[in-house]
């Protein structure tokens, strides 16, 4: 997504390098509803097709800032930690049977995406009930180049947070920016391996299941994926009518997408690297979501 930055590759709208693509990734396409349109097959009532300009989707707009690295082990190490304490928040919320408790039951299936063991995802729920009780936070921030970032966190000690993360923010040029939200649309967000689907195929499939839009993406392993979006109340139905099309889905869950890009050169997408990874590496930061695209 457009600048959707999801932590540990979650959604994922997250801010990490793509070192070996050089290239940047195409929006596929917007779908508004209206009245009928030509398909590639008949007539029939469906959605009008406004194509976007090229954009960079997902992290690969950081395929530009080819001087930074972040090792493999400390991301997937960071990425495990996150998610068990969205585990234990979820269970502290709702219970530990994901079959009465939805949050977590998206959780787990992001862990599972993601190749997290079984024995990790059972300690984070046994180990709930131990844990202190935390709350949950989404910090507004505006970059030092204009773009635009939401901050997810889950604390135990909310005054420490909020003062550790305004330091880190004001230290790289950001600060607290209160309606930075108005840039983002909170969306359902259904990850789906590629295949051999292409751009053409995959925009038909997205408006048959009735989604609002299909992004090209990679996940933490840079293997291509699909990020299908729609309304929050149809991601379900979206996503049975993509597996019934035979569409392989692997997560679905709720993200804020961005409705508006914040474009940076070169150098602005390198400070904006050093900031969101600093605030990413806090220890209470679990997801971020920005706007930022790459200039050609």
């Amino acid at each position: 997504m457009v600048g959707g930055t999801v932590l540990l590759g979650f959604l994922p709208h997250s801010c990490r390098v793509a070192l070996r693509h050089a290239s940047m990734v195409p929006r596929i396409s917007c779908v508004t509803q209206v009245c009928a349109t030509v398909s590639r097959w008949e007539l029939r009532p469906v959605r009008t097709i406004h194509h976007s300009p090229r954009v960079c989707a997902g992290h690969n707009k950081w395929s530009k800032v080819k001087d930074v690295k972040i090792p493999r082990d400390h991301e997937r190490a960071q990425m495990m930690a996150k998610l068990s304490m969205m585990i234990r928040f979820a269970v502290k919320e709702g219970g530990p049977n994901p079959e009465y408790n939805a949050a977590l039951a998206q959780v787990i299936e992001q862990c599972r995406s993601k190749n997290v063991p079984k024995a990790t995802i059972e300690h984070a729920i046994k180990g709930a009930d131990k844990s202190k009780s935390s709350t949950q936070h989404l910090y507004e921030v505006r970059g030092p180049s204009g773009f635009m970032a939401l901050v997810e966190v889950l604390t135990d000690n909310s005054k420490r947070s909020n003062q550790e993360i305004r330091h880190l923010l004001n230290k790289h040029g950001a600060a607290i920016c209160e309606g930075a939200r108005h840039s983002f649309s909170k969306k359902g967000v259904i990850m789906a391996t590629r295949g051999d689907l292409s751009s053409d195929q995959a925009l038909e499939l997205a408006i048959e299941a009735g989604a609002e839009d299909v992004k090209e993406t990679e996940d933490e392993e840079e293997r291509a994926m699909l990020q299908f979006i729609c309304d929050m109340g149809e991601m379900r139905a979206v996503r049975e009518a993509l597996d019934k099309l035979g569409v392989s889905t692997v997560s679905s869950g709720l993200e804020y997408v961005a409705t508006m890009g914040a474009p940076l050169t070169t150098d602005q997408l390198r400070d904006a690297h050093v900031l969101l990874e600093a605030v990413k590496d806090h220890v209470d930061v679990v997801r971020i979501w920005d706007n930022i695209e790459a200039k050609d």
